[in-house]
């Protein structure tokens, strides 16, 4: 995306499930050396560092475990939720009080909590670009001697995005959509330092001038809209964006599963791909998994589809790096129509013209994903994975997911990653 000799940035993820490190992927290139740097689990951490994000880590886990566990999993997590619980919208109001988890945060940071990360870069100040928030304030409290820049990965966020003082505070915003911008000046933070770019998208699954976008898109409408009802209706919008499309698809009607990864989706998974057997045995549904790094999920989805006899027509995607899995994942998407997914970052991904089918939230940022991608049209509600074979080719057949995928590929930006390069390019040469 960029030349080795323009100026690039520390590129900072946290793997504190898949999200930050799946929006900072598309970056990688934009990267010093080419490398995203996870604050967490850099080498020569200190041990103190490593351990309180590694509670973190476990904390979220073990809350998006728990949920599923009925009652129980509930009552706790809408307890522990309120701390990232995200105001309503309406009506508009001064939101810049700082809530109890950012003054938490920051009580850390003054004690030292990321002191070594920040010093390490600052041998080397190049611009700073998070997609979480907590090394962006590590930044800005050891007053780091350039830009400091967040990249935020969902469509609303709750206060503790944004620093104690907003009015005082130089962290500049990339915001993915106008919710976010519009939330993001609540808070505090001034305009000027604010920047709606939209979420970065991989790459590789855009091309030149979306060159492989509009070709994986124009054979996945093939396979969405069967009775062809969509583009009976809306010819006009799909030539005039699309072009001709293909007589037939170059692959066949796929959908993908994505388990967060906290794992806490499988068996919603498991028991929509029961339901899709017969299908799927008769070759005629595509059903790939896609699991992350995680070897309990492997070896959870070997025993129990094993009996189903599906002979290869469900694919399981996963992998040893966090790298390799995203560079497998987008591969897997150019030649998948449908994705299924809580509303996590994956929300963005609909602007690759792939229709969401959205599984259950967990934690209120989710809750607005999902209300964003109802809104703009690109998702359709999750029924019951019990009964998917009844429902999906409901969907399917009625062309509402040929207008999901439409929806999702007109509505959402699709040049985040280009958008934010060139921000930080103009602003350093300013």
């Amino acid at each position: 995306m960029v030349n080795d000799n323009k100026k690039k940035a520390w590129v900072i993820a946290a793997d504190m499930g898949y999200g930050h490190q799946r929006t900072a992927y598309p970056l990688r290139d934009f990267a010093f050396g080419g490398k995203v740097i996870n604050a967490n689990n850099y080498g020569g951490i200190p041990k103190k560092d490593k351990k309180f994000w590694a509670q973190s880590r476990v904390l979220y886990e073990f809350i998006s475990r728990f949920k599923r566990i009925p009652i129980f999993g509930d009552i706790l997590f809408s307890v522990l939720d309120r701390f990232q619980k995200i105001m309503s919208y309406y009506p508009r109001r001064d939101l810049s009080m700082p809530n109890f988890t950012l003054l938490n945060i920051h009580r850390f940071i003054k004690r030292g909590w990321g002191r070594d990360l920040i010093e390490r870069l600052g041998k080397n100040p190049l611009p700073i670009v998070s997609t979480f928030f907590t090394p962006a304030f590590m930044a800005e409290e050891l007053k780091y001697p350039n830009e400091v820049y967040c990249v935020v990965c969902d469509a609303d966020i709750n206060r503790t995005w944004v620093s104690v003082e907003p009015k005082k505070s130089k962290i500049k915003y990339f915001a993915p959509c106008t919710w976010v911008r519009d939330r993001l000046k609540l808070y505090g933070v001034k305009p000027e330092n604010i920047f709606l770019t939209g979420y970065p998208l991989p790459q590789e699954n855009l091309g030149k001038n979306l060159e492989i976008l509009k070709e994986d898109l124009r054979y996945r409408l093939i396979n969405l809209d069967p009775s062809k009802r969509y583009r009976k209706t809306y010819e006009p919008l799909v030539r005039g964006t699309l072009g001709k499309l293909p007589e037939k698809s170059n692959h066949p009607l796929t959908i993908m599963f994505s388990i967060g990864g906290a794992g806490a989706q499988k068996e919603i998974c498991l028991k929509a791909i029961n339901s899709l057997a017969y299908k799927i045995k008769k070759n005629q549904l595509r059903f790939i998994i896609s699991i992350g790094v995680k070897e309990e999920l492997i070896k959870y989805f070997a025993d129990n589809i094993k009996s189903l006899k599906l002979d290869g027509w469900v694919h399981v995607i996963s992998a040893i790096r966090t790298n390799e899995y995203f560079n497998a994942f987008n591969e897997a998407l150019r030649e998948t129509d449908v994705l299924w997914t809580k509303p996590s970052e994956l929300s963005f991904y609909a602007g690759l013209g792939i229709p969401i089918i959205i599984a259950p939230t967990i934690g209120s940022q989710e809750d607005f994903n999902k209300k964003w991608l109802l809104h703009i049209g690109a998702g359709i509600f999750q029924e019951n994975p019990i009964f998917a074979n009844q429902w999906f080719y409901d969907y399917l057949n009625s062309g509402d997911f040929a207008e999901a995928a439409m929806q999702g590929f007109m509505e959402i930006e699709k040049m985040g990653a280009q958008n934010i390069e060139k921000i930080i390019e103009q602003q350093q040469n300013e």
